[in-house]
């Protein structure tokens, strides 16, 4: 089973070819080649659930700054330049200078190699995709912005480029939703835990997303009085997509009981009015309110709801962990995941260590049907009722910490490891075996020397690159923590 994401994904994605208008007059039918090309390149971006804004062929200084304005007018999160021959840097210059996006050139020519026997100045022209890109990269620096990146290759059948473009159509998802977004802060930081603080606007000046205030009644007010339908649906969500097994050696772990059952569903239903009402994006929160309360009861029983939101694309983020809360979404956007993580008891016989949490999760990446256990606590939180407890799937797995360096700015920490077989101790927590080259205890003196905080984002499959080229992009330093001797 998998939850569908209450939001597509999307991306303003601009496509542009540039070429050297002398050779026009020079080469009939090079100009409707070039065309050709291009539209072959674009035809590449239809699957990737991005708006293709297509700003046709720049082959001089005129067009350059034509296109520019139009440029302007559209909110692009990423801009495509297809390489399809020789170009003058006049063609890039004004918009490497104005545009503060990341720019993508495309170096992918037609021919594997040329037929050198049967050459011509024709066709070595429609395979000059790399010679200018030195020029333009030489150009980008002089205007003070870092060199593009370049993706090489042929036009067609290369796996290797296409898996490129892929990666930027994922990244420019990423970028879209990040400096749109409208992130909800709840309560306060857990008094003692002093890696957790953060200044919202430092946020909004990383990613360009707004940081909501949200009150708790906010979503009590919900939770008050729900609908029947509501709630009805909700249970039947739940029970449909966990498994509620007899407890097995924890002694606060017990099946499911049917009044945790209904307060973590009518909790869900107030937290999906709230986000509703509020037009949020993801919500990181910490809240206890008095003992005995009903205000209690909801805050500390949004596990089952933000597990199921999480998954959703819809980040929760517990312990007011605002920087874990955008790390999720990151990978949530990057397709992979997502899940509140922390390490937990290293395994020396394995050479692995735990990693999880007791919520939130981003159930679609759960390795088999995830369970529902009833807690008589929440070990150092207050509050009892419905844990989610699952290990992720096996194979490669990215992680992604976000703290705050010496200087005051957020600084990511990743790597990746392979989530590894094992078994995880019944505890109605999330816990998976993570597996780290060289060692075990090289690759923790290693990430702690980063100075992260204690929660990480968890996510399937190799991506440290990609997440690397966002911090990039968004001028955040970046730790990757290595895996070699």
């Amino acid at each position: 089973m998998r939850i569908e994401r209450r939001k597509p994904l999307s991306a303003n994605i601009g496509v542009l070819g540039v070429g050297h208008n002398t050779y026009w007059k020079q080469f009939d039918g090079l100009l409707a080649a070039m065309h050709e090309k291009m539209e072959t390149f674009s035809s590449k971006l239809n699957e990737h659930q991005v708006d293709i804004f297509n700003f046709g062929m720049v082959d001089d200084s005129v067009s350059a700054y034509r296109v520019l304005s139009e440029i302007r007018k559209i909110d692009l999160d990423l801009l495509f330049i297809d390489m399809v021959t020789y170009a003058t840097s006049a063609t890039f210059a004004p918009l490497i200078q104005a545009l503060d996006i990341p720019i993508v050139l495309v170096a992918l020519q037609p021919l594997k190699a040329m037929d050198y026997q049967k050459g011509t100045t024709f066709i070595q022209l429609c395979n000059d995709d790399v010679c200018s890109v030195p020029e333009f990269c030489s150009v980008a620096v002089r205007m003070g912005k870092r060199a593009p990146y370049v993706i090489f290759g042929t036009l067609e059948g290369d796996e290797e480029a296409d898996a490129e473009i892929t990666s930027w159509c994922r990244i420019a998802h990423v970028l879209h939703d990040l400096k749109r977004s409208r992130i909800g802060l709840m309560g306060h930081v857990l008094e003692s835990m002093y890696d957790m603080h953060v200044d919202p606007a430092l946020i909004t000046r990383t990613f360009g997303c707004h940081v909501v205030a949200v009150e708790p009644d906010e979503i009590m007010k919900h939770y008050r009085d729900p609908k029947p339908a509501d709630l009805a649906g909700m249970t039947a969500r739940i029970r449909a997509f966990f498994d509620t097994p007899d407890p097995v050696s924890d002694n606060i772990t017990f099946m499911l009981k049917e009044e945790d059952l209904a307060v973590a569903a009518r909790a869900a239903v107030a937290l999906e009015r709230a986000i509703e009402e509020k037009n949020l994006s993801g919500l990181a929160y910490y809240y206890e309110a008095e003992e005995g309360s009903e205000m209690r009861k909801l805050v500390t029983n949004f596990i089952v709801g933000n597990s199921m939101l999480t998954a959703a694309g819809f980040p929760m983020c517990g312990e007011f962990d605002l920087k874990t809360c955008m790390a999720m979404l990151i990978l949530d956007r990057l397709e992979i995941g997502g899940s509140f993580a922390e390490f937990h008891p290293m395994d020396f016989v394995k050479g692995s260590i735990l990693v999880g949490h007791d919520g939130p999760h981003h159930l679609n990446i759960a390795d088999g049907k995830p369970v529902l256990r009833s807690l008589s606590k929440y070990h150092g939180k207050p509050g009892s009722g419905a844990g989610v407890e699952f290990k992720i799937k096996e194979g490669p797995m990215t992680m992604l910490g976000i703290t705050v360096n010496a200087a005051g700015f957020l600084k990511f920490v990743v790597t990746e490891g392979e989530s590894v077989q094992g078994d995880i101790p019944p505890t109605g927590n999330t816990n998976t075996h993570g597996y780290f080259k060289p060692d075990l205890k090289t690759f923790l003196r290693r990430w702690m020397a980063e100075g992260p905080t204690h929660h990480f984002a968890l996510g399937i499959g190799r991506h440290a690159e990609e997440i690397e080229k966002i911090a990039s992009v968004l001028g955040i330093d970046c730790a990757r923590v290595p895996q070699d001797r």
